[in-house]
């Protein structure tokens, strides 16, 4: 089959928007600044890394479908036209443009405005608002403002996901169903999902934001970096554990030199990263933590990952970079990207 290659990468942080602004926060490798939910009706103090606002207002706003839309749907535009960059620009009705939307959590906070209009009154409820509740509202809003795309889908799961649907977008490149696909994960917080983070991992810090990956199989768009592999999903079950689907996700993956760099889903939590840690005891390469930056978000933290591996290998001249994700509740899944020299 034809090699998959790296045409474009987007992110959204709470560094800023755009690529320059989570690179920096990258090479400077500390935690960003945190502040407490407000208003939050949790008993517990919650913390939270939000996106700045942006610079210069996205001209994609003034678009009709983005005026009641939601700040999950801002960033995944944001993202993937970024990473689509003349694709988008240049609206070429030849390029045939695949679109796929990943989340975890979704529109919680139209969500959540819903339904505390519906307990407080069924009958005030609105019902303008309950389209951008559902998943894959995002997604139809990105298909209409991206224009030319002929395959489009929506995938939710826990943030091993994210390789799901690059794996697919993969799938549609060989069939010949398009022409460039991108691939995005992106969420929105709300103090709701800070809290029930809470209860698993008590020093985490919810973010927001997205990120996305436009791949193609014609290398004349590369900016330098090839999908090498991805492994199997390896799934948890009652026979199954976290540890060792991690393990075995690692296993299908090269072994470290000093020159490969592994970017792993870390986040100063314990508990919840021995699983990971432990998978990646024999690693002796570069390795790179954003959750520990950005903190813990969720499906766009898994994007975020993935975009960090690729620009390390196109920007550092990295011959090898890998993403270890090891998801909340599913499935561990690992990635290779390696230079297109």
């Amino acid at each position: 089959m034809s090699p998959i290659y790296i045409c474009g990468l987007g992110a959204v942080s709470p560094a800023g928007w755009g690529l320059d602004p989570f690179r920096s926060a990258l090479e400077q490798d500390l935690p960003l600044p945190a502040q407490n939910f407000a208003p939050s009706q949790s008993e517990q103090i919650l913390r939270t890394r939000p996106v700045p606002p942006p610079a210069i207002r996205p001209t994609f706003l003034n678009h009709p479908r983005f005026r009641r839309s939601s700040p999950i749907t801002h960033f995944a535009a944001a993202a993937a036209l970024e990473a689509l960059g003349k694709f988008h620009t240049d609206k070429d009705p030849q390029v045939r443009l695949g679109l796929i939307c990943c989340f975890q959590s979704g529109c919680v906070q139209y969500s959540c405005r819903f339904f505390e209009e519906t307990l407080e009154d069924p009958g005030s409820a609105s019902p303008l608002v309950f389209p951008e509740t559902v998943f894959a509202a995002p997604t139809s809003h990105l298909a209409t403002l991206m224009g030319n795309v002929t395959a489009a889908s929506s995938l939710v799961g826990d943030p091993a996901t994210y390789l799901q649907g690059i794996a697919l977008a993969a799938d549609w490149l060989h069939r010949g169903s398009v022409d460039i696909c991108v691939i995005i994960g992106a969420e929105e917080s709300h103090w709701l999902l800070a809290d029930a983070l809470w209860h698993f991992q008590h020093a985490a810090v919810l973010t927001c934001g997205a990120g996305a990956l436009a791949l193609t199989t014609n290398r004349d768009l590369s900016i330098g970096v090839a999908l090498e592999t991805i492994t199997d999903a390896h799934t948890f079950s009652s026979s199954t554990s976290r540890a060792l689907a991690a393990r075995s996700m690692r296993l299908q993956l090269p072994g470290g030199t000093p020159h490969f760099l592994l970017v792993d889903g870390l986040d100063s939590s314990p508990r919840t990263d021995r699983p990971e840690r432990r998978a990646w005891l024999d690693w002796s390469g570069q390795r790179l933590s954003p959750k520990r930056i950005f903190g813990e978000g969720l499906m766009a933290s898994a994007a975020w990952q993935c975009v960090a591996a690729c620009d390390s290998v196109a920007n550092r001249r990295l011959p090898f970079a890998l993403v270890s994700l090891v998801g909340c509740n599913q499935q561990a899944i690992g990635a290779s990207f390696r230079a297109d020299s």
